[in-house]
């Protein structure tokens, strides 16, 4: 669809959708990775900014409070947050790396909760940030225990290149799949950030893939068979929880 034929809300979403998790942009910066006219962008920026949903400091823009109040109303990621917290604080005791909570949205992972050191690898992960399914180890989690029509459909596009280690190659891609399938171990090597790895398990639901737990680490540390057993075992009880709190 072209940008002039967009509706009012439409382009509102464009413009929240331009900004990366905890940066500010200013107004020719929006402008350009929207694709709108300036003088459009310049008027959505500040009637957002009325409404609570984006902070004005100085010439730039960033996401507003309004914004964070609104996405913890939202029901699955209350739910699972409040669920999983307690099996990620176990995890980074035992592993003292990055942890993740993610869930699919689209051809995305979204990312629902991160626990990290203060001297955590940098990532390009955030709390509401989201990475293609294809080259994170959430992802991949998710993605191999989905439905053939959603997994052919990513398969069947052309997929995206982070680092050169990015899987690119869909038939590569598909046998990894088949194998996250067998062990429920998903594994990621420097394919969305240099230097970082990841082993990721998904969490299931009568069978179904709602969310996968993670953990990240610096690429010299990286040992999926210890970090295997405690991920995998992390991932099965946060779903026996959900299971038995969707029953009471």
């Amino acid at each position: 669809m072209k940008r002039d034929a967009l509706s009012v809300l439409q382009r509102s979403a464009l413009i929240l959708d331009a900004f990366p998790g905890g940066s500010a942009l200013t107004l020719a910066e929006v402008a350009t990775r929207t694709g709108l006219p300036r003088s459009t962008s310049h008027r959505l920026l500040v009637d957002l900014a009325e409404l609570g949903w984006l902070t004005r400091r100085g010439n730039t823009f960033e996401l507003g409070m309004a914004l964070f109040e609104l996405g913890e109303r939202v029901g699955l990621k209350h739910r699972l947050r409040s669920a999983a917290l307690p099996f990620m604080q176990d995890l980074f005791a035992v592993t003292e790396q990055t942890v993740h909570l993610a869930v699919r949205d689209g051809h995305d992972a979204v990312y629902v909760e991160k626990i990290h050191g203060h001297s955590s690898l940098p990532l390009p992960s955030s709390i509401g940030g989201r990475l293609p399914l294809t080259c994170t180890a959430v992802g991949k989690a998710l993605l191999a225990l989905e439905d053939p029509t959603i997994r052919n459909e990513i398969l069947a596009r052309p997929l995206r290149r982070y680092t050169p280690q990015s899987i690119t190659d869909p038939k590569t891609l598909a046998r990894e799949l088949d194998s996250i399938r067998r062990t429920g171990i998903a594994i990621e090597r420097e394919e969305a950030a240099l230097g970082g790895c990841c082993l990721a398990s998904p969490v299931l639901l009568a069978g179904e893939p709602i969310a996968a737990l993670s953990v990240s680490v610096p690429k010299d540390r990286f040992a999926p068979e210890l970090l295997a057993p405690a991920v995998r075992t992390a991932a099965l009880a946060l779903g026996r929880l959900l299971a038995r709190a969707s029953t009471e």
